[in-house]
């Protein structure tokens, strides 16, 4: 989890060969899924939120689950609760 903007970047650019800056949101974690990191793109630059569980885990999907698509307007109604 050490990892900067920069580093992600070129991650998704070398291990899936997309652009982080194509409006997709890509999240990272550890491996005790304790800590995530979402790279994002909002149109003008690029974010990284981070976020820490004190207790718990992040549930992770499987290599075979379904891939998860969120609206625009969900997208925004999420970090506007958090904020």
């Amino acid at each position: 989890m050490r990892w900067g903007i920069e580093r992600l970047s070129c991650h998704v650019q070398q291990a899936i060969g997309r652009t982080p800056c194509d409006g997709t949101a890509y999240a990272f974690t550890n491996r005790p899924r304790s800590r995530l990191k979402l790279l994002v793109w909002d149109g003008t630059g690029v974010w990284l939120y981070q976020r820490r569980l004190h207790t718990g885990r992040f549930h992770w999907p499987k290599a075979d689950d379904t891939v998860c698509a969120l609206e625009t307007a969900a997208w925004h109604l999420s970090t506007a609760i958090q904020n």
